[in-house]
């Protein structure tokens, strides 16, 4: 709930509007129960808990990279399934990495987030809860977030745009927009109704290959958008907001390395202000597709350079605990036998 929605609570039960602020400091600075709240009478407590319930997310997994510290979390989320988060280190900060849905329906094919299926959506505080609770445990200030993990977040709209609004509120935890960034994989309708909203996010889009046969073998959803079409949309989303977009390009042998793809890609890319981030595909056992060979890479991103195309090549962080791009994936339960 929003402070204002929290007041309207507490009027309608003849309780002063200062407590709902109250209440939402405590909650937002990771209180997992009412019982918590010491400057809340003790009446008062044991009303809310009687009436509502707060979002706490059980830890059911923790997982610390030998590699460079990156550490993993399995959070269990209501409804009997879990998802995964994770937190990078580096130079400017902090970043953890969220879930916005148990499972995808997206399908992406190099993806093990899709693997068992799109299971339900996460509401905001759910998401939230993962900064909140990742942060607690590790210990870690958290300055930076990225809704890169399990689930596309534009499918989860409007929980996400609430989410937003929370994690930047300042009696909330006060994380700006412009350290949030967010991934999508190209809704285009809900590229164009986020940019109404002017939030001044970055926004990431999955692109992955710069032709629309080669994106359709890998990213079904592009059989219904196209790459000009998506590429349209993240030029309006740049002019709405000032905020350039970001693409994501994950090199696959055979598929979308070669050099025709790199003149594709770099001639889309002209013009338009954005930064591409080629993206190392990261091993996922039941997925038959191999990163891009040293010499293929090689050659595809010196081609980037001499077209002047503004590009970084991602550190791959936490792959000895499958925490990297494209790793995570939402766990089942089953009952006492745990999880899967």
């Amino acid at each position: 709930m929003s402070p204002s929605e929290l007041e309207g609570i507490f009027r309608s039960a003849g309780e002063k509007p200062y407590r709902a602020r109250q209440v939402f400091k405590w909650l937002h600075s990771g209180a997992a129960s009412f019982s918590e709240m010491t400057d809340i009478p003790a009446a008062l407590r044991e009303k809310l808990a009687t009436e509502f319930y707060i979002t706490a997310p059980a830890l059911m997994r923790k997982q610390v990279s030998k590699q460079d510290g990156t550490i993993k979390y399995l959070w269990g989320m209501d409804g009997g399934c879990a998802v995964e988060s994770v937190i990078m280190e580096y130079e400017h900060g902090n970043t953890v990495c969220i879930s916005t849905q148990s499972g995808c329906r997206m399908g992406c094919v190099f993806c093990a987030s899709q693997l068992g299926g799109f299971f339900r959506n996460l509401v905001p505080s759910e998401m939230e809860a993962q900064v909140q609770y990742s942060q607690q445990d590790s210990g870690k200030k958290i300055s930076n977030i990225v809704l890169m993990g399990i689930g596309e977040p534009l499918d989860n709209f409007d929980n996400v745009l609430r989410f937003l609004n929370l994690i930047n509120h300042p009696d909330g935890m006060n994380i700006g927009m412009r350290h949030i960034s967010l991934s999508t994989c190209g809704i285009i309708e809900n590229i164009d109704k986020l940019a109404e909203y002017d939030i001044k996010l970055t926004l990431s889009v999955s692109l992955h290959a710069p032709d629309d046969e080669t994106r359709s073998r890998l990213m079904p959803i592009n059989r219904t958008t196209g790459v000009d079409r998506l590429m349209q949309a993240c030029g309006r989303y740049f002019q709405k907001t000032g905020r350039r977009v970001s693409y994501e390009y994950a090199l696959i042998d055979g598929i979308n390395d070669t050099l025709p793809h790199a003149q594709m890609l770099a001639s889309k890319l002209k013009n338009t202000g954005s930064h591409l981030n080629i993206i190392l595909l990261s091993d996922v056992p039941e997925l038959p597709l191999q990163a891009s060979s040293t010499e293929n890479t090689g050659a595809f991103t010196e081609y980037l350079k001499q077209k002047g195309v503004n590009y970084t090549i991602r550190r791959s962080l936490g792959s000895d605990i499958d925490a990297s791009c494209g790793q995570l994936r939402r766990k089942i339960f089953h009952g006492t036998m745990g999880y899967n």
